[in-house]
């Protein structure tokens, strides 16, 4: 089993509620900690994002291709002003 076969298994029985709080707790403590240390936090869940995107694409629709493409620019827009 190839290692990104075997993350995709791990990922699979992640309970969606857990997988939710886990990404909101990221996100808030990106938005509310100050500079560099948020802006990394916000980039880390870019990155997961970015990866799930990139792992799902060739079995979502168009419809939600769309809607993470546009999250992940708005995330890493995010990213971006923090940083400044």
């Amino acid at each position: 089993m190839a290692p990104s076969e075997n993350l995709m298994h791990r990922l699979a029985r992640v309970s969606p509620t857990t997988a939710f709080v886990a990404a909101l707790a990221v996100m808030l403590a990106g938005l509310f900690l100050p500079g560099i240390v948020g802006s990394a936090l916000l980039f880390v869940l870019a990155a997961g994002l970015a990866a799930l995107t990139w792992t799902t694409w060739p079995v979502q629709r168009a419809s939600t291709r769309a809607i993470r493409v546009v999250l992940l620019v708005l995330l890493l827009a995010a990213v971006v002003a923090k940083a400044m």
